[in-house]
């Protein structure tokens, strides 16, 4: 059953932002379909998010480049057939520094001009917690970055950890990296998720005062299924913290209470960050649109008329 409170508290957010519509740039994160069913979602979320006008789409690229294909299928798609600005994933693990080159010279020619250049996780390789770049490939997302911005001039994001990199021996390293990053070319910066905005608004304040210049945006992660959550947050070492799992505590057959929570933390989330200056965020659909969409609407983000 779904508690009243919940709704009167959704209710109120809606008042609030309503009269002055929004002023929020907003993104969103697909990955690339494994099925025809999969597919089917995939493009029925694209339909039902393109009328809301993101700023970009961007597309997720596998584990050891394991999507490449459908990857560029899925973007190739997303030009030919809707108004969206798709920006490309791209890893440097389990390629020569030639094959990667030949991706990107590939995106170029389709018309992609936004790469988000990622190590990525490769299928093997990590020994001791250690990643073990391949002799003959880009090394980091930073020597990633300037290729990228070698082959074209491409608008360059990169992937920031608020909550620090979990192969990282400390902020101040993740620091230093994301400087490289910028100076070989990368112009903003999309967060891991996370559920405390303080923990954003401290890396944000920290990029700050390193005289780091370049675009952030949070990475908002809408979440309905906690277990779910808690094994994504775990590969990233991303903190849970114990009011979400009370919140979501002994609502395991109960869908719709947990996709109003999901709505109501996030809405939260980004109008703190919003009252401290935010107006970039970066939804992770996972492929479902009614969350995101409604989320968004919550928020005074509406749909543009054709």
């Amino acid at each position: 059953m779904i508690s009243p409170n919940l709704q009167t508290r959704l209710s109120s957010i809606a008042r609030s932002v309503s009269s002055g519509g929004s002023h929020l740039n907003i993104s969103f994160e697909f990955f690339p379909p494994k099925s025809e069913e999969m597919e089917l979602s995939l493009w029925n979320s694209i339909r039902r998010l393109e009328g809301l006008n993101p700023s970009f789409v961007s597309v997720t690229y596998g584990a050891g480049g394991s999507t490449r294909e459908r990857t560029h299928r899925t973007v190739k798609r997303i030009l030919d057939e809707t108004s969206l600005k798709p920006a490309a994933h791209l890893t440097c693990v389990e390629a020569s520094r030639a094959e990667v080159d030949e991706v990107i010279r590939e995106y170029w020619a389709a018309g992609v001009r936004h790469i988000v250049a990622l190590r990525g996780d490769p299928p093997t390789g990590l020994q001791d917690g250690q990643y073990t770049p391949r002799a003959d490939g880009y090394q980091n997302a930073t020597e990633l970055t300037a290729a990228i911005k070698r082959i074209g001039d491409f608008e360059v994001s990169v992937g920031v950890y608020p909550e620090k990199h979990p192969q990282s021996p400390s902020l101040d390293f993740d620091l230093d990296v994301l400087r490289q990053k910028v100076d070989a070319g990368a112009t903003r910066g999309i967060s891991q998720f996370f559920f405390e905005p303080e923990t954003y608004l401290r890396f944000r304040d920290a990029v700050a005062d390193a005289g780091i210049e370049i675009e952030l945006t949070p990475g908002i992660m809408p979440v309905t299924n906690f277990k779910g959550l808690k094994r994504m947050a775990a590969a990233c070492e991303a903190n849970v913290p114990g009011w979400l799992a009370e919140l979501f505590d002994g609502l395991d057959d109960d869908a719709e209470t947990r996709k109003l929570l999901a709505s109501a933390v996030a809405v939260e989330q980004v109008l703190e960050l919003e009252r401290e200056g935010v107006e970039n965020f970066h939804f992770y659909t996972l492929n479902r649109a009614e969350l995101v969409y409604s989320i968004c609407r919550v928020l005074g983000v509406k749909a543009v008329s054709a």
